[in-house]
């Protein structure tokens, strides 16, 4: 049915429709009339608000305005905006958190000795490992094997990590000549050539790059007499056509160059000299020390790091040939002992030491044999050590 306004003309139910629905849209728009209670409030704090401003203005020196009282909302809305950023930057603070947290739960479980290490003390025993002083020269045999200490794993950054060789002096610095004296008809001056010239073997057959690398170690070949055929003799006939009966590795440390490469510069290494004399015209200079080698296989890339630890005893005449057959200034082999932790002895008389890898002592198959040395152990003379292949206890 249709309507009549005020003038009694009708309108229609399609024009009322309209109408309705425009109020209503305009009634969705208009502000919400507050409640009592919040009319009762706001006017409260309006009449604080302007007592307020009644005594400052009583205030002969006053320059500030107080704060309106009304709380947040009541006038001039919510702050949404501030409101969503601080949800914004917690949802991102909680999502970089995650990220991290993955991360380092990631880590873990690659490398779980970083957090074993971290508690149980065993970093911060590493870094002080790391931080001390080379241990004085040895001036007696020891009475006891190095400390066991922590059996880390060496790196590419840290070759000698986990062994007691970290503290030991590197390579030609290591090996101290002892003050010379005259003994057996031979005079000071003798005696220290004969030191040096020890000394000078030791490095020439045991540190020099090119003899590590299995090239012909010609400066160790010179200091040696060649009127002695059990000495230079036996060595040239070794290096030639190496065998079990003619080794080089008894004077000299050498790696196959196409199976590995001694790693980094150093050569760690822990010994000591002596000399005496047993006749006339002749002393003799005692030699023990051990050498620590780094090694990485050859192929490019290589980065799992094994150690072979060689101690070489040696016993060295300097003659003089007024008295004894010899060559003036050259050193006749007296004695010559040689054994080698980390070595694959089954392949004896080739020439090479061949070090083996936590990989391929991992493998499925038949593992070292013999009996276990600790090639640390300087406490007992080579010849207490075994004489048949055995198994180093720790590289």
């Amino acid at each position: 049915m249709g309507r009549q306004d005020a003038d009694g003309a009708g309108i229609s139910d399609e024009e009322w429709a309209r109408f309705s629905e425009q109020l209503a849209r305009e009634g969705a728009d208009a502000p919400k009339e507050p409640s009592a209670r919040a009319r009762m409030v706001t006017e409260r704090l309006r009449r604080e608000d302007a007592e307020r401003e009644r005594a400052a203005g009583r205030r002969r020196f006053g320059t500030g305005r107080p704060a309106p009282s009304d709380p947040p909302g009541w006038r001039t809305g919510p702050a949404w905006q501030e409101l969503e950023g601080r949800r914004r930057r917690r949802r991102g603070l909680k999502a970089t958190a995650a990220i991290v947290g993955v991360a380092a739960l990631a880590l873990v479980v690659v490398r779980p000795e970083l957090l074993i290490d971290r508690l149980t003390g065993k970093t911060e025993a590493r870094r002080a490992a790391a931080g001390a002083p080379p241990l004085p020269a040895e001036s007696a045999r020891p009475t006891a094997a190095p400390e066991a200490g922590y059996p880390d794993r060496p790196t590419l950054k840290e070759p000698f990590r986990g062994s007691p060789a970290l503290q030991w002096a590197d390579g030609a610095a290591a090996i101290e000549v002892p003050e010379a004296s005259a003994v057996g008809g031979m005079s000071k001056e003798q005696v220290a050539d004969a030191l040096a010239k020890t000394k000078a073997l030791l490095v020439a057959s045991n540190l020099d790059p090119a003899a590590l690398r299995g090239e012909r170690p010609q400066a160790a070949l010179d200091l040696l007499d060649p009127l002695q055929s059990d000495g230079r003799g036996l060595m040239e006939q070794a290096l030639a056509r190496p065998s079990a009966d003619a080794d080089p590795l008894w004077l000299v440390s050498r790696f196959d160059p196409a199976e590995v490469r001694v790693h980094g510069d150093v050569v760690k290494t822990r010994g000591r000299m002596s000399f005496d004399s047993s006749r006339d015209g002749e002393v003799k200079v005692h030699a023990d020390y051990t050498f620590v080698y780094p090694v990485v296989r050859a192929k490019p890339g290589a980065d799992e790091v094994a150690r072979t630890v060689v101690r070489r005893t040696m016993v060295l005449a300097l003659s003089d040939p007024r008295k004894v057959v010899a060559t003036a200034g050259k050193l006749q082999v007296v004695e010559w002992r040689e054994t080698a932790g980390n070595d694959d002895c089954t392949r004896e008389g080739t020439g090479f030491l061949h070090p083996q890898f936590d990989s391929e002592l991992r493998a499925p198959g038949p593992g070292p044999s013999g009996p276990v040395v600790d090639p640390y152990d300087r406490s007992r003379s080579m010849a207490e050590l075994p004489q048949e292949c055995t198994t180093a206890s720790r590289s």
